[in-house]
């Protein structure tokens, strides 16, 4: 491999090393971020277009404190009464009903803690969810969230487990046989429910249209908040196509007209999806980032809205929701894969049709995930072992032809044009191809880093612990901290530093020309600083691919039978000439016959030595 190829994939691995750390940067903790100072990053336009978005009448929408005094006209009588709360406990969340808005107020998982061990709780927005949102006939801009409603029973505290279900209904009736209905149908072992909306006879109350809502997104629940941010966004799905929209961007609001699939929000490890029953329609997505920069924290929140028209009599819309962990064998059976983030397009057909089913048959037999990693980084091994089998066996080669090599070199150092001729001479007289370790690598990114984001955004990994100080697979191992951050880099992973000493020690085996000596010790050191902010997981797995790699490299070294361990032991090789090497060599021959001077001789142009009549007669 030349200097420049080498310099080529040197440059492309520090852009995709350079992406990774950059969205893995480690900072305080979120209890820190609470405390600290705030500067808050909004949408100029949002909220007045979300006011244009419920209604064409160019109402004016009022929020926050004035939410507190807003006049509700005809809806004035519905915003006093006693909130009652209805718990239901299933196998895997304990959620709560409010009466103050008869909407969805927690939802708490039972089998995953934040990073601080305490349960799960999803919900954001402490005033509840799934809601309506409309302007009145009278002008007025109602949340449904300050209205009471009525269950339909006294129950107030309901166990479900496995395939049992139970149904709520909460009533707002402003007169009779004019009512807004909400209903809620949860199963015991679900993270998804069905949940519905019905007018009757509402027209004189809500005309043209009301917006049902998500606002504020999830809460985090990782240490980590920019990195948690990194993988936050809202997203909707039309027709199979996604649309994201991240609060970090210049855009925050995405509008889309049309059939739905589903819209949702996501942090790194959970989601909230809502699938519109037969709904073809509008939808609206705002954004907002609050930057902490005492801590180097980040926040983003994100608000869902799903235009529902009404023009009287009832009408009923029903909704899908799924609230959980963002693990593939949940999601898929309600076609919220693209929710799971495994890369783009090819990188995640990879990841999602070949690498994660495979990582869960290891983990079917093996039930501690870092021997699962380790085993699971022997068995790709093995599916590269052709592409790696030739790149070692070459590297090999071309270490032992490294003296000849260096010979060339000393005797065509004022002529390259030669040099580079007879070197490749050297190369083909024995069957060495040295770009040949190029294509091999080329071949392996794809799956390397359909890899990365596995490991990344695998929540099975989350507070999995291993060994030693390795206590969570998916955050950075610390073993060294600085206690200061340089150049964004605070600790050193214990991992990370075994990957870049595996690493020293393959490359020791393969590097031989001098020119590259430098790589050896530069490549290992910098990749120490940049793997230290990875997942534990994915260090570890680099740490196995590398040790693997050594082994494989010391067996074709000493212990294969058709090893090369001298030049002596190499075969000259007859190989028929290529096109590119033919097309070379009559391009060469033509220059000659025109009496062009190869670029880097020492003739003088329009001279050619090789040419009888061009030679300088002998005084």
């Amino acid at each position: 491999m030349d200097r420049n190829s080498i310099l080529a994939i040197i440059l492309i691995s520090l852009l995709i090393l350079g992406y990774m750390f950059y969205s893995s940067q480690n900072i305080p903790e979120q209890s820190e971020i609470k405390k600290a100072d705030s500067t808050v990053i909004k949408s100029e336009d949002s909220k007045d277009a979300e006011s244009l978005f419920k209604n064409d009448n160019n109402s004016t929408t009022q929020t926050g404190s004035e939410n507190q005094q807003l006049q509700y006209g005809k809806f004035q009588s519905f915003t006093k009464g006693k909130r009652e709360v209805v718990t239901i406990e299933s196998d895997l969340y304990i959620a709560k009903l409010s009466s103050k808005g008869g909407d969805l107020i927690s939802w708490e998982l039972k089998d995953y803690n934040k990073w601080d061990g305490v349960p799960s709780q999803l919900i954001n927005d402490k005033e509840g969810v799934l809601f309506l949102d409309f302007i009145s006939t009278d002008g007025k801009d109602i949340d449904s969230r300050n209205l009471y409603f009525k269950f339909d029973n006294d129950e107030r505290n309901i166990k479900i487990s496995g395939d049992q279900t139970h149904t709520i209904t909460a009533t707002l009736e402003v007169e009779p046989g004019k009512t807004i209905t909400k209903v809620y149908k949860f199963s015991g072992n679900k993270f998804a429910f069905n949940t519905g909306v019905e007018l009757k006879n509402m027209e004189e109350y809500i005309p043209r249209n009301y917006l049902y809502k998500w606002t504020k997104g999830l809460t985090y629940q990782e240490k980590n908040s920019v990195d948690e941010s990194g993988e936050a966004h809202a997203l909707v799905q039309m027709n199979g196509e996604v649309v994201e929209l991240d609060a970090t961007d210049d855009e925050k609001k995405v509008t889309r007209e049309g059939i739905i699939d589903f819209i949702g929000t996501k942090t790194k490890y959970f989601g909230a999806a809502i699938k519109p029953k037969d709904f073809d329609g509008e939808i609206l997505m705002t954004a907002e980032s609050i930057a902490y920069p005492k801590t180097e924290g980040m926040v983003e929140t994100y608000d869902l809205s799903i235009k529902i028209p009404y023009s009287g009599g009832t009408k009923s819309q029903e909704y899908l929701v799924y609230l959980g962990p963002l693990k593939l064998d949940n999601v898929e059976n309600y076609g919220l894969n693209r929710m799971v983030n495994l890369g783009w397009w090819g990188i995640r057909h990879i990841g999602e049709y070949i690498m994660m089913p495979i990582f869960n048959a290891v983990h079917y037999f093996i039930p501690s995930w870092g021997i699962t990693i380790i085993i699971f980084s022997i068995f790709i091994k093995l599916a590269l072992y052709p592409l790696s089998i030739t790149q070692m066996k070459n590297a090999n080669k071309m270490k032992i032809l490294t003296p000849e090599v260096t010979k060339i070199r000393e005797k065509y150092k004022d002529e390259p044009q030669v040099q580079q001729k007879e070197m490749m001479a050297l190369y083909s007289q024995y069957g060495v191809n040295p770009a040949s370790g190029c294509l091999p690598m080329l071949l392996q990114m794809p799956i390397l880093y359909s890899l990365w984001t596995l490991f990344r955004t695998n929540i099975d990994l989350r507070q999995s612990e291993f060994i030693l100080w390795i206590h969570d697979l998916s955050v950075p191992d610390t073993l060294v901290h600085f206690g200061t951050s340089i150049l964004g880099i605070s600790s050193i992973s214990g991992l990370a530093l075994a990957m870049g000493i595996s690493m020293f020690v393959q490359q020791k085996m393969t590097i031989s020309d001098p020119k590259q000596k430098a790589m050896v010790y530069v490549m290992p050191f910098m990749f120490i600083f940049l793997f230290s902010s990875f997942p534990a997981g994915l260090n570890l797995y680099y740490f196995m691919f590398n040790v693997l790699g050594i082994g494989q490299q010391l067996y074709i070294n000493n212990f294969a039978k058709d090893r090369v361990t001298s030049i002596h032991d190499m075969k000259k090789v007859n190989k028929k000439k290529g096109w590119l090497a033919t097309k070379m060599e009559e391009a060469q021959k033509i220059a000659e016959a025109q009496g062009k001077v190869p670029p880097g001789s020492k003739g003088k142009k329009g001279l050619n030595p090789s040419n009888p009549n061009h030679r300088k007669k002998k005084k």
